[in-house]
């Protein structure tokens, strides 16, 4: 008598997007010189293997029994996948100039911090190094660049999440890029980048000896706010569409090219190569 279900499912993504995933896997089998016939699976197959894990975060375990491989095969393959999508992700000055090109009239910044089940890190001063005290978990900082409407545009690598908003932000050379821009195309930030406040907008802060702000201190904020909340559309679309950004179990330090690779996957099934919103062209 069997010991498991079969059942038929159908995974939630435009067939162009596994194409275009299978042609970039095969444009590497071609570049490695792996000659046919040698992988368990086709490219085809294997982009549907880590479109599954993207969208569902579906088990290394149960990936491998569906394709009938074992587990380090799975992981190596989901792995290949990562690198090639993550390869085509755009550049951030690339990215701000086509901004600026197209007329956007500011860009979002904003950090979202990606859980992690990795522990027990040693960090500076013996603290751990994935641990992020704001959010309470282990996690990894990726900063976000977005359009105005909350469209994820540029993503960082990762930084371990103990780390600060403008501390990530400064050693990715985002506030060094904005700056050379900065009389063409602003940038809202919150108070977490109040340390660059010369360069990215952000709210005003009462000081300590300010009995109140000003009713135009007030008026600048409220507006502040209300664009920038947008922006926070951008973290959402990540998290939301991709699973596998809810909690990662790989190595933290893979972060920064998973969530780059969900970028490129988001912008392949929306149609953002070109976009008839914005008029941004990636080229990927």
């Amino acid at each position: 008598m069997p010991t498991s279900v079969t059942y038929t499912a159908a995974l939630d993504v435009r067939r162009e997007t596994v194409l275009f995933l299978s042609g970039l896997l095969h444009a590497e089998r071609r570049r490695r010189g792996t000659r046919q016939g040698r992988r368990a699976l086709g490219c085809f197959a294997q982009a549907v293997l880590i479109l599954r894990w993207f969208l569902d975060n579906t088990r290394i375990k149960q990936l491998a029994a569906d394709h009938d491989i074992s587990r380090k095969t799975a992981y190596r393959y989901l792995h290949e996948g990562i690198d090639v999508l993550a390869a085509h992700a755009p550049n951030l000055h690339e990215v701000l100039d086509n901004a600026t090109n197209v007329g956007l009239t500011h860009v979002n910044l904003d950090g979202i911090v990606v859980a992690t089940d990795r522990v027990s890190t040693p960090g500076p001063n013996g603290a751990d190094l994935w641990w992020s005290g704001k959010h309470k978990h282990h996690g990894g900082n990726i900063q976000v660049i977005s359009a105005p409407d909350g469209w994820p545009l540029w993503v960082s690598d990762v930084r371990p999440g103990r780390e600060h908003d403008m501390t990530c932000a400064r050693h990715h050379g985002i506030i060094t890029a904005l700056a050379t821009i900065h009389a063409y195309l602003p940038a809202l930030a919150d108070l977490g980048y109040e340390g660059a406040a010369d360069v990215v907008r952000v709210p005003v802060k009462k000081k300590r000896n300010q009995p109140k702000l000003s009713v135009d201190q007030h008026t600048y904020n409220k507006l502040l706010r209300g664009l920038r909340g947008v922006g926070e559309r951008a973290n959402a679309l990540l998290t939301v569409t991709f699973k596998a950004l809810r909690r990662v179990s790989l190595d933290p330090w893979r972060i920064g090219k998973i969530i780059r690779a969900a970028l490129v996957l988001l912008h392949r099934e929306r149609d953002w190569a070109v976009s008839a919103s914005h008029n941004v062209i990636f080229s990927y």
